[in-house]
């Protein structure tokens, strides 16, 4: 197979969809939610972001595609050009947090097609850093030596419950958790009364509003909560919108009674249900767990559905290990060429023992 790989602006919406959908369709089992056309689609429709086409083809189709976003990223001695991988480089551009990210790539694609993009990229003067977020640690040629510094910026677990366990265990899920969760769960479902129940967002009526309902319950909660940010808003909304028409997200409402326990956010893609986000009402009780509830229930939903796994996502939250019967491994790496300033900056760095994340 005879690869090239280009370098193209950002085509037209309706343009660029057909193509990415084509190669969607032909991606392997092991393809990302990550890299589709809905998360492409709402980040470009909502984020203004504007990065390249990067296309590897084989006889005048494509093979892999990527979206290559060019900035000036601060660093410690100043900006520095740098690409991203599906990504604009520019933090209020990028609030959706991509992971499993990589290329989209068919499921024919030969071993290898990943260094062959960083080679395309290495072909470029026009940067000075390369920033891959949230890959899996299977990528190629990171340490081949092309690169004057690759450093791994850090290191996540993404927690996991084994579906096929919890049809294993006759849907016993809490059976195969540690004694102190399981008493957490139990003790919790005591003090509400009764357990979860779940109502799915019909339409994209009911989905606005509950949309709304997790702002508000979210409000306050975090340092840096995406939620008060109006263009991840928008990104949520039309994540929630487009998959409630190709089945790719189910937005819960969990309620115990009359309690409201809270709502998820979750994408249905490959056989895998991920939960990407949350918002929990107030716990009735110093003992009850309103969000350990809801991923109880959701995990029954999907387990009943013959799903494969329930994943939590890239975190190290206490809750996640709780629940997790498994784990993956996501990893954030910056690649450098050679520059007087990053050169200064590396030194700099030793000197301060400082990480690269700092």
């Amino acid at each position: 197979m005879t690869l090239t790989a280009t370098f193209t602006p950002l085509p037209a919406l309706d343009l660029l969809a057909a193509r990415w959908q084509a190669l969607e369709a032909r991606a392997g089992e092991d393809k990302s939610f990550f890299l589709g056309w809905t998360w492409m689609k709402s980040w470009l429709s909502t984020s203004g972001a504007s990065p390249e086409l990067l296309s590897v083809q084989s006889e005048g189709g494509d093979v892999a595609l990527a979206l290559i976003g060019r900035a000036q990223v601060p660093r410690l001695l100043g900006s520095i050009a740098t690409l991203s991988l599906n990504q604009a480089g520019v933090t209020s551009q990028d609030r959706g947090f991509i992971e499993y990210n990589g290329l989209l790539k068919s499921a024919d694609a030969p071993e290898g097609i990943e260094a062959m993009a960083l080679q395309a990229m290495m072909a470029r003067t026009d940067w000075r850093a390369l920033q891959l977020a949230g890959i899996t640690p299977n990528w190629q040629s990171l340490d081949q030596g092309r690169f004057r510094r690759a450093t791994r910026v850090d290191r996540l677990p993404a927690y996991l419950i084994d579906l096929a366990a919890v049809r294993g265990a006759n849907g016993d899920y809490l059976s195969l958790l540690s004694a102190n969760t399981r008493s957490q769960i139990k003790r919790s479902t005591k003090d509400y009364g009764s357990d979860p129940t779940i109502t799915v967002a019909a339409d994209s009526v009911v989905a606005e509003t509950w949309l709304t309902e997790m702002q508000a319950l979210n409000a306050g909660r975090h340092a840096d909560n995406a939620w008060d940010d109006a263009g991840f808003r928008a990104f949520a909304r039309a994540l929630v919108l487009r998959g409630l028409t190709t089945g790719e997200v189910e937005l819960l409402r969990i309620a115990a009674g009359d309690h409201l326990l809270g709502y998820l956010l979750n994408f249905l893609y490959a056989g895998r249900a991920m939960n990407y986000q949350s918002a929990f009402s107030a716990p009735i009780s110093s003992k009850a767990k309103p969000g350990l509830m809801c991923h109880v229930a959701a995990v029954t939903r999907y387990a009943d559905a013959g799903l494969s796994i329930y994943s939590l996502l890239a975190g190290k939250d206490r809750y996640k290990q709780s629940l997790a019967t498994g784990e993956e491994t996501l990893e954030w790496w910056t690649l450098e060429r050679f520059s007087p300033r990053l050169e200064a900056e590396a030194l700099l760095r030793r000197i301060l023992r400082r990480p690269a994340s700092a």
